[in-house]
């Protein structure tokens, strides 16, 4: 499965697709450094804490993004192992725009069905980083859009949902919970649901 991801992808990723996060911070320590010459000794020294905490902010979030993304067993699926698959399981992945799991996901259980569920709405998700995503990596092969409130398939018709680094994007209580509702009637009795 790490053939299937490039070397820092992860890292990479989040830098492309929300590189306007970084020209903020770059162009604010730039406009800094240039005003502290221009003020007196007590507030320079402010100016300098200033830049460097917002040095270090960009730096730990791109370590920690590093860290879950790219050097952590999570696109693997071994955190899957021990998790019982029947060789016909129905499996839904359902993403926000950005699918980075489908693959994954099938090449790990080639027996099993998956149906591919993109959630995805330009009005009421806005993040402008799906944008890019979405013009940077097709969709999955198959994958059917659909609305938070309605997914195509039928009740308790399904054994594994995975809502893998997606569900966050829905950020209306009202919307997350009607969605909530609806993975539970698309599951079986037995089925798993992974956030």
């Amino acid at each position: 499965m790490d053939k299937l991801r490039k070397p820092f992808q992860g890292t990479w990723n989040i830098i492309r697709f929300n590189w306007h996060f970084y020209v903020l911070a770059f162009g604010a320590i730039i406009i800094l450094l240039l005003l502290k010459n221009n003020l007196n000794t007590s507030l320079q020294s402010a100016l300098n804490i200033l830049i460097v905490l917002l040095i270090i902010s960009v730096l730990f979030s791109l370590a920690i993004s590093c860290y879950i993304y790219d050097l952590s067993n999570l696109y693997q699926l071994s955190w899957l192992d021990d998790i019982q698959f029947g060789k016909n399981d129905r499996i839904v992945n359902i993403h926000a725009g950005f699918d980075e799991t489908s693959t994954l996901l099938q090449t790990k259980f080639p027996g099993a069905g998956l149906f591919v569920v993109d959630f995805y709405d330009p009005k009421k998700h806005t993040e402008v980083s799906i944008k890019r995503a979405r013009k940077a990596y097709p969709p999955f092969p198959g994958t059917q859009q659909a609305n938070t409130s309605h997914l195509p398939l039928q009740n308790n018709s399904t054994d594994k949902i995975f809502a893998i680094l997606s569900a966050h994007e829905i950020r209306n209580d009202d919307e997350r919970i009607s969605f909530f509702k609806e993975l539970k009637r698309v599951l079986k009795p037995s089925g798993k649901i992974f956030v």
